[in-house]
């Protein structure tokens, strides 16, 4: 059986990251057509330059090109706000499925390693955010050894790394993140927060997961912390502990307060992060954009295999 067609709404930095992977690395996926809204975009012209088939005219364009018959998948790397616009459009066709890397959350939360198998079979899944991708695990990992009652995440990622999509959807990036380290994460509560950093040269994502949950083995936690690194890095070679685990008592006669949920006591894990990218379109230090693509791809590849009954 030949290679799945799919195409691309988004021809910026995170759409043309993505399509060069789907070009150079995937095994079942065909890019079609690359969509943009600006002729002149570089995403444009390097689909062209790359014999990718391309439309300036948004979904809307897609929909009227004869390539649109074969495309099964679509993956949305626009906005939150046009996100919706697009969904609305291509929910109308049974035959396809959308992968959003927008903070939309029109669809359920998607993170690889975590719930895969729960939504294999839902036709628009959303990749939450960067930073929900690189935290979200850990999180998890914590909460499938011993209850956690608050998950938060700091995402630090390089200014020149985020675009005026990104810029646009801070509020979203922070109420989607902070939503799905509940959702997916499993924690009673979820906080997120990013930080654009100037500095220069620019520096590499790193992400910082603190959770506060029952007590239970440290051991335990450190040993799932790390096979979930592990599963990570399958798909996202760049990505890795950047410290040991530390832990801290928060004892019961001096708990923390925690909005929504009153006083808690217990452990509290800090994990330490760093994302580098694969460096296919962009630089190594825009790891947050390049953990989106690598998420996307897994779950276009994964997806496939599922409606192909090759698992």
């Amino acid at each position: 059986m030949g290679k799945t067609k799919v195409a691309i709404i988004g021809s910026g930095n995170i759409g043309t990251d993505l399509m060069i992977k789907i070009l150079r690395l995937s095994q079942q996926l065909e890019m079609s057509v690359m969509v943009g809204i600006d002729q002149e975009s570089d995403g444009l012209a390097r689909a062209k330059r790359m014999g990718v088939a391309t439309c300036s005219e948004g979904i809307d364009g897609l929909i009227k090109m004869e390539q649109w018959a074969d495309v099964e998948l679509v993956f949305d790397a626009t906005s939150a706000k046009a996100h919706l616009h697009n969904w609305e459009k291509v929910k109308a066709f049974p035959d396809k499925r959308m992968i959003d890397l927008t903070p939309a959350a029109v669809g359920p939360y998607l993170v690889p390693p975590v719930n895969f198998e729960r939504n294999l079979d839902v036709t628009n899944v959303n990749m939450v955010t960067c930073g929900g991708q690189a935290t979200i695990p850990i999180v998890s990992a914590v909460n499938r050894v011993a209850k956690v009652y608050y998950g938060e995440i700091v995402a630090s990622i390089a200014s020149k790394s985020a675009g005026p999509g990104t810029r646009a959807n801070i509020d979203e990036f922070t109420e989607t993140t902070a939503e799905a380290i509940e959702k997916v994460g499993g924690a009673e509560r979820g906080k997120a927060i990013i930080i654009l950093n100037p500095a220069e040269p620019p520096l590499v994502m790193r992400d910082t997961v603190f959770t506060l949950s029952e007590q239970a083995d440290r051991e335990q936690i450190r040993s799932s912390v790390a096979d979930m690194v592990a599963e990570v890095q399958r798909y996202v070679p760049g990505y890795e502990l950047h410290q040991e685990v530390q832990f801290d008592e928060v004892p019961a006669d001096q708990p923390v307060f925690i909005e929504g949920l009153g006083y808690r006591s217990g452990l509290k894990t800090s994990v330490f992060l760093r994302v580098r990218g694969a460096g296919h379109y962009l630089p190594e230090y825009a790891g947050n954009l390049d953990i989106m693509t690598s998420a996307a791809l897994a779950t276009g590849e994964r997806i496939i295999e599922h409606l192909r009954g090759r698992v």
